[in-house]
């Protein structure tokens, strides 16, 4: 059995100026249900959220959506995945995607996505975790968050091990290849929760 076997996908509640993004969000949902690994996403229905667990439900995925209440009317909750959580706070909500995770995945997405990826990175380099965590890179997407990682080491404010905690992949073909990867290498994905 493969140790991943659910990933947490970050990714926009917009669905972005490019459609490059959409059909990013789109491709993987539908890879990680014929890969057979659960998605566990933001519990939205729009933008690229919705896309990506839209595909995966068509292709016959599991999909868990966790939500915050205040947000089900924002985000517009997804009443169409397998499971969807409602929590009592932004932070319960990350707490919780995270338990049921055994890999992250950022896409495309705005600041709640940067938050999310921050944050995961943060827990793994305060080794709260060891999960693997990919950022997914369609159209040069990636190259801004990317430059604020830079930006840190460059400024003295973080050292350069840091980039060994997130690993940028180009493209959704490439993600589920090292998805897959990830999944058969001895030691798999550990956490140290």
């Amino acid at each position: 059995m493969p140790d991943i076997h659910t990933v947490c996908v970050f990714c926009g509640a917009q669905p972005g100026n490019d459609p490059a993004c959409r059909q990013g969000a789109q491709a993987l949902g539908r890879s990680l249900a014929e890969a057979g690994m659960r998605l566990v996403y933001g519990g939205g229905r729009v933008g690229l959220m919705g896309a990506v667990a839209d595909a995966a439900i068509a292709a016959g995925g599991r999909v868990t959506g966790v939500i915050p209440e205040f947000l089900t009317r924002w985000e517009v909750a997804h009443d169409g995945v397998e499971e969807l959580v409602v929590t009592d706070s932004m932070h319960s909500r990350k707490r919780h995607m995270f338990d049921l995770s055994d890999a992250f995945v950022t896409l495309p997405g705005g600041l709640g996505t940067l938050d999310e990826t921050f944050e995961i990175i943060t827990w793994r380099q305060l080794k709260l975790h060891d999960k693997p965590i990919l950022i997914c890179d369609i159209n040069g997407s990636a190259r801004p968050l990317l430059a604020t990682l830079e930006a840190t080491i460059e400024m003295g404010f973080a050292r350069s091990e840091i980039r060994g905690l997130y690993e940028v992949v180009a493209g959704v073909p490439a993600l589920m290849d090292r998805l897959r990867e990830l999944s058969t290498a001895k030691g798999g994905a550990s956490a140290l929760l």
